[in-house]
C-alpha cells in the first residue's frame, strides 16, 4: 500500500512532486495537502493505521508535529526532538521550505526562474521598496514568494525544476527517501 505523505500546503506538494520529477523518481505516494499544519493531529487521529503516514514540517512547528504525532500514536511521549520525528517519518525545513530552496538553489538561479516566469521586474521594483533595501537578497526573495497571490503555491517547485538533482534540499531528499523505504 502507497504511503500518505503529509505537507501544510499546496506549494509544498507542488515542489515534492518537482523534486521527486528532478531525481528521476517515481513517487506513488498519495501527497496531502492539509490546508495547514494544525489540521495534521485531526487528520493523523482518523487515518488508516495500516497506511505508512510521512510528512514535510517547518522547524518552527516541531512542537505542535510532536503533539500531533503522540496524539496519533507514531511517536512516543517524550520523544520531542527533530531526530525522533524524522525517525517517524517527518522532515523539518530550517525555516519553511521556501528558505531550504533558496539557500539550496542561490539568489542567481532563483532570479533567472522569476525572470523565466516574467517576475524579474516585478522583484527590482520590490528590492527597490524601502522596507526591503536593508535586507539580504535571500531574504528579499524568501518575502517576494508570498507577495502575490498564487506566486509562493508555484515559488518552489519553479526553482526546484531549475535545480540539479544533487541540489534538492536535505528535507524533500530525506522525505523522497522514507518515501521509498515505505513503498516497500
Amino acid at each position: 500500500m502507497p504511503p500518505v505523505v503529509l505537507v501544510e500546503g499546496e506549494s509544498d506538494r507542488l515542489a515534492l512532486i518537482a523534486a521527486a520529477r528532478v531525481r528521476g523518481e517515481e513517487l506513488r505516494a498519495d501527497v496531502v495537502s492539509l490546508g495547514g499544519i494544525t489540521n495534521l493531529r485531526s487528520w493523523l487521529e482518523r487515518r488508516d493505521p495500516a497506511v505508512p503516514v510521512l510528512g514535510l514540517y517547518d522547524a518552527a512547528e516541531l512542537r505542535y508535529v510532536v503533539g500531533a504525532l503522540v496524539a496519533g500514536r507514531l511517536l512516543p511521549a517524550g520523544e520531542a526532538d527533530p531526530a525522533a520525528v524524522a525517525r517517524c517519518g517527518f522532515f523539518g525545513c530550517e525555516q519553511d521550505l521556501e528558505d531550504e530552496v533558496i539557500r539550496a538553489a542561490g539568489p542567481e538561479l532563483v532570479l533567472q526562474t522569476l525572470d523565466a516566469r516574467g517576475e524579474l521586474a516585478l522583484f527590482r521594483v520590490f528590492q527597490g521598496q524601502p522596507a526591503q533595501r536593508v535586507r539580504s537578497v535571500d531574504a528579499q526573495l524568501h518575502r517576494f514568494a508570498g507577495t502575490a497571490s498564487g506566486r509562493k503555491t508555484v515559488f518552489a517547485a519553479d526553482v526546484i525544476a531549475a535545480l540539479p538533482a544533487a541540489r534538492i534540499p536535505r528535507p524533500l531528499v530525506a522525505l523522497l527517501g522514507a518515501v521509498r523505504a515505505a513503498e516497500g
